[in-house]
């Protein structure tokens, strides 16, 4: 059921960097080809020329633009990452602004002090029409679970706007990746980090209390997908820190929406769309770490009816983003 021609695309985790930046971007070149490590960092930063015509090729009508990782989380000065996150924001706009049609956002935020991040949040969303935040897991070891952040899940709900979950380096990295560098980041340890975060907020009783919250996942859910059965069978067989009205599953189906970023095949594909439901699965590229060819002519051809496909490409990200 291969699509006869490309069809339209909203992408969701397309990533941007900008030299004020720049010391909080994680080290792309550790472990890295050196060839692929120069395309990405000639990519990052750029907007008008080399990203519209990735774009063009693949069929992607709007990039929702995001900071990279892990961003003002790093920073360790709270006033700083406040007065810096204001900026970031304010220069997105004005990126979105040149390309109105073609670019939306994530507000950038530095969660260091939660109630400087609800403020933040909140202008991005009501004066520059930001679609959400993008959030690179924890900030300084701090987890979105943790009892500072209430007010903050309290207005994500208000206003009626996803977070993204992007991976980020592990607070303190496993005895298990040692020797081996390639398994601390996205090969694995990010993986296993943001699925990790992703059930600490479900453990938490996040959604009993703001039901009508929406978590983004990348890369086809972190496997948490696959995982469900075993979830909800380990879950009943132990002694809960706290009582949740449902099991785990149920919440990944009602609370969570995965991407396509990075994981262009059709097994986890299909796992998701079983999981999770055809309405929470979304299209993305990982732009510039990943090829966005590859992602569009993965998605362009795979055993999906034109109107399942459509969901998938744009419809689904039309409806949760409001675009």
């Amino acid at each position: 059921m291969k699509s006869v021609k490309p069809m339209k695309k909203i992408a969701l985790e397309e990533h941007f960097i900008t030299a004020p930046f720049e010391e909080y971007e994680t080290n792309i070149e550790e472990g890295r080809k050196a060839a692929a490590s120069q395309d990405i960092n000639l990519r990052l930063p750029e907007f008008d020329q080399l990203r519209l015509e990735a774009m063009d090729k693949a069929g992607i009508e709007i990039s929702v633009l995001s900071m990279t990782s892990p961003g003002l989380q790093a920073e360790k000065d709270a006033a700083i990452a406040g007065q810096k996150a204001v900026e970031a924001n304010d220069f997105l706009a004005g990126v979105i602004a040149r390309h109105p049609k073609r670019f939306a956002g994530f507000a950038h935020l530095a969660l260091q002090e939660p109630e400087a991040a609800i403020k933040e949040l909140k202008r991005c969303v009501k004066e520059h029409n930001f679609k959400g935040a993008m959030i690179n897991g924890h900030t300084n070891g701090v987890y979105l679970d943790d009892e500072c952040y209430k007010g903050f899940w309290e207005a994500v709900a208000s206003l009626d706007v996803p977070i993204y979950l992007h991976p980020a380096d592990a607070f303190e990295m496993p005895q298990s990746y040692h020797d081996y560098p390639m398994l601390r980041g996205a090969m694995w340890g990010w993986g296993v980090e943001t699925a990790t975060h992703a059930l600490r907020l479900i453990l938490s009783g996040l959604f009993d209390r703001l039901p009508t919250v929406k978590v983004i996942l990348e890369h086809m859910g972190e496997a948490l997908p696959f995982m469900l059965w075993r979830l909800d069978s380990r879950f009943q067989l132990s002694e809960p820190t706290r009582p949740l009205q449902k099991l785990p599953s149920q919440y990944l189906k009602e609370n969570f929406i995965v991407t396509t970023s990075g994981a262009c095949d059709n097994a986890p594909l299909q796992c998701c769309l079983t999981a999770m439901g055809e309405d929470n699965v979304l299209f993305s590229t990982d732009y510039p770490f990943e090829s966005a060819q590859i992602a569009a002519d993965f998605i362009d051809s795979a055993p999906l009816s034109e109107e399942l496909r459509a969901k998938i490409c744009y419809q689904n990200a039309e409806r949760i983003l409001k675009l």
